[in-house]
């Protein structure tokens, strides 16, 4: 049931810290895929020719782990509409689970240096 103030139901929710948002999405997703250390997000499912949400999660070794559809695509969508200002028509973005930061993946390539 929405709050009320005044008789009146409030038009917008308070708004929390970016950070503290991000650190919240990445305790979901975390919790909703276990052993993840971090979800490899993008808009392309790259066994479809149209635009749908797509996740992979790996481990702390980056070794790809199993996801049911619903999960990722459940999880996909959350990383996806909480970074709306993200390009996603043709970039993969990795999201960090345990610091709750998202980055492109190529970046994210370079830095590891190719793990």
């Amino acid at each position: 049931m929405p709050a009320h103030h005044s008789g009146r139901a409030r038009t917008s929710l308070p708004t929390a810290a970016p950070s503290d948002r991000s650190q919240r999405l990445a305790r979901a997703v975390a919790a909703m895929l276990p052993g993840a250390a971090t979800a490899r997000v993008s808009q392309r499912d790259p066994g479809k020719t149209w635009p749908s949400p797509h996740l992979r999660a790996y481990d702390a070794h980056g070794h790809q782990l199993p996801v049911t559809r619903a999960k990722a695509l459940t999880a996909a969508r959350w990383i996806i509409r909480a970074h709306p200002a993200t390009d996603w028509t043709g970039e993969v973005h990795d999201f960090d689970l345990a610091t709750g930061t998202l980055r492109s993946a190529a970046e994210a390539y370079v830095t590891t240096g190719g793990r």
